[in-house]
């Protein structure tokens, strides 16, 4: 997988077109949750633990419609994989640059 959670990413299509977003998670089944994007309203009923009311959130995405953006030139880009050793580097085609690994918080 190209893309991992913690990647700055563009959506390519749909309603949210042109939206940008980091990944929160990405699921089986090729889909990824994106901060801000793709937000529904779901209408909640009380529980014990939970209050009634009107809930927004985040539905996932296909990868697909996603597209990498590279933090140093700030601009949609795809990314390659370079093998240095043991190592296997991600490299933003756009600029020739090192994307970083995002951290898992």
């Amino acid at each position: 997988m190209r893309l991992a959670a913690g990647d700055t990413v563009v959506v390519l299509g749909g309603k949210d077109k042109g939206k940008r977003g980091k990944i929160k998670l990405i699921r089986q089944g090729g889909v990824a949750e994106v901060e801000g994007v793709n937000v529904v309203k779901r209408h909640s009923k009380a529980t014990p633990k939970a209050k009634a009311g009107i809930v927004e959130k985040e539905m996932p995405l296909p990868v697909g419609k996603l597209m990498y953006v590279c933090p140093k030139c700030n601009k949609p880009a795809k990314i390659a994989f370079h093998r240095s050793g043991e190592t296997r580097e991600r490299i933003c085609r756009r600029c020739g640059e090192a994307a970083e690994r995002p951290v898992k918080a």
